[in-house]
C-alpha cells in the first residue's frame, strides 16, 4: 500500500470514528430529556451507561472518558431536577455510572496499549521480512518471476519458509526451502541458509557442490547451540535447488527432502520428481556424499512452480488437502504474478482463511525468445533424467 493510500485510509477512518461520536451524544441528550419530562417514579438515568459502553467500540480512552463524564453530568442534572442530590437512589445511580465509566476507560486503555504493541510487532516482522526475503526481480533475462509468502501466525509476516534467486554467469539459480517449525523462532535458520545461498551460489560450479556447501552451513549453524546433542539434531531444512541456463532448455534440480516443483506446459502439469532425492539440509551424517542431479526440459512458454508443503498440506473443513496440481490447469494462460495471486486466493478459500503452516509460492515463466536456429528444446521435450554427481 502506497503512503498516499495509507494517509487517505487513516483520514477516512478518523472521520468515520468521529462521526460515530454523535451516537452516544444523542443518546445522552435523549435519555436526559425524556427522564426530566417523565414522572419522578420513572428512572431512566441508569440507561446513560450505554453511552460510554458503546463508545469503547470505536474510540480511545480519552474520548470514552469524556463521554463517561458527560453521562455522569447528565445523571447529576436529572438528580437535581428530580428530588435533589440528597436522595439515596440518585446518589447510588451517580456512583454506579461513574464506576462503570471508569471501567470503560480502563478497558480502552488496555486495548489501545495492546493494539500499539501488536502494531510494533507487525512493524518489526515487516522489517525482518524485507531484510530476509528481499523482493525478487520481476524479470531475470528471459525469466519472469513472481512470489508470495503467507505466514501461519497472524501477528507475524514471516516464518520458516524461504526463497531466493541468484543470477550467476550464464544461468539462474533458485532456492526454496522450509525450516522445521514455523513463526519467528525459525527465522534464524532461514536467515543462515539464505545468506549461505547468496554467497555460495556464485562460487560453486555444480549444483551438487552448492547443495553440499549449504548442507555444511546449516550443520555448522545448528552445532553452535548448547542443545546441539539433543533438540538441535531434530532441526532441518527441506530445500529445492534449481539451475536454469540462459540459453538452453536443459535445467537441473536437486531435491533435499522438499516437495517437487510442478511444470506447467500447454495446459498440462508435470511433477518434476527426482529418483534419488537427498535428505533435508542439516540432517547431520545422514546426508549423501554427493547429491543427485535431476535434469528436465524447461522450454520457452513453460512455467515452473515451486512451493512449500504449507500449500499442499493445507486442509479444508473436511480435512482434504489442497489439490494444487489439479487447480493449476485452470490458470494455465496466466502470467506468473496472476498465477500466484490465483493460487493464494484459492488456497486461503480452501483453508477457510487459516493456514496451519507457512506457505511460500514461487512461479517462474520462461518467455519465448526470438528464433535464431534449430529448436533444440524439441530434442528434449518431455525427457527427465537423474544423474549422480560426477557420473
Amino acid at each position: 500500500m502506497h503512503v498516499g493510500q495509507r494517509v487517505a485510509l487513516l483520514r477516512q477512518l478518523w472521520q468515520s470514528r468521529h462521526a460515530l461520536v454523535a451516537i452516544p451524544l444523542v443518546l445522552i441528550m435523549v435519555i436526559t430529556l425524556v427522564d426530566i419530562h417523565s414522572p419522578e417514579s420513572v428512572h431512566l438515568g441508569p440507561l446513560l451507561v450505554v453511552a460510554p459502553a458503546i463508545t469503547t467500540a470505536f474510540a480511545g480512552y480519552w474520548l470514552t472518558g469524556l463521554i463517561g463524564a458527560l453521562a455522569v453530568g447528565a445523571q447529576v442534572i436529572i438528580a437535581v431536577l428530580h428530588g435533589g442530590l440528597a436522595t439515596t437512589n440518585h446518589i447510588s445511580q451517580i456512583i454506579g455510572l461513574a464506576i462503570l465509566s471508569v471501567f470503560a476507560v480502563i478497558v480502552c486503555f488496555v486495548r489501545d496499549r495492546r493494539t500499539a504493541e501488536l502494531a510494533q510487532v507487525r512493524s518489526v516482522s515487516e522489517a525482518a521480512q524485507r531484510a530476509l526475503l528481499r523482493p525478487l526481480p520481476d524479470r531475470i533475462g528471459s525469466l519472469h518471476v513472481a512470489s508470495s509468502y503467507l505466514a501461519a501466525e497472524k501477528e507475524a509476516c514471516i516464518g520458516g519458509d524461504l526463497y531466493a534467486v541468484a543470477h550467476t554467469g550464464d544461468h539462474t539459480r533458485v532456492i526454496i526451502g522450509d525450516v522445521r517449525g514455523k513463526g519467528l523462532a525459525a527465522i534464524g535458520e532461514a536467515a543462515t541458509l539464505l545468506g549461505a545461498f547468496q554467497e555460495a551460489a556464485h562460487h560453486h560450479v555444480s549444483l551438487p557442490g552448492l547443495a553440499e556447501a549449504l548442507d555444511r552451513s546449516v550443520c555448522r549453524y545448528l552445532t553452535g547451540f548448547p542443545e546441539a546433542n539433543g533438540e538441535a539434531q531434530e532441526h532441518f531444512i527441506t530445500a529445492l535447488l534449481v539451475e536454469i541456463p540462459d540459453h538452453s532448455p536443459i535445467s537441473q534440480v536437486v531435491h533435499c527432502g522438499h516437495p517437487p516443483p510442478l511444470l506447467l506446459r500447454h495446459g498440462h502439469v508435470t511433477s518434476v520428481t527426482s529418483l534419488y532425492p537427498a535428505p533435508p539440509l542439516g540432517m547431520w551424517r545422514l546426508g549423501p556424499k554427493t547429491h543427485a542431479v535431476h535434469t528436465f526440459s524447461f522450454q520457452a512458454g513453460d512455467t515452473l512452480l515451486l512451493y512449500t508443503d504449507g500449500v499442499v498440506e493445507a486442509r479444508d473443513r473436511s480435512r482434504a488437502f489442497y489439490p494444487l496440481e489439479e487447480r493449476l490447469p485452470l490458470w494455465a494462460k496466466s502470467s506468473p504474478k496472476t498465477l500466484v495471486q490465483h493460487i493464494e486466493k484459492d488456497l486461503l478459500a480452501h483453508a477457510d482463511g487459516a493456514l496451519a503452516d507457512d506457505a511460500a509460492i514461487l512461479a517462474i515463466h520462461r518467455a519465448p525468445a526470438p528464433h535464431t536456429g534449430p529448436h533444440v528444446s524439441d530434442l528434449v521435450h518431455g525427457d527427465f533424467h537423474d544423474h549422480r554427481a560426477g557420473a
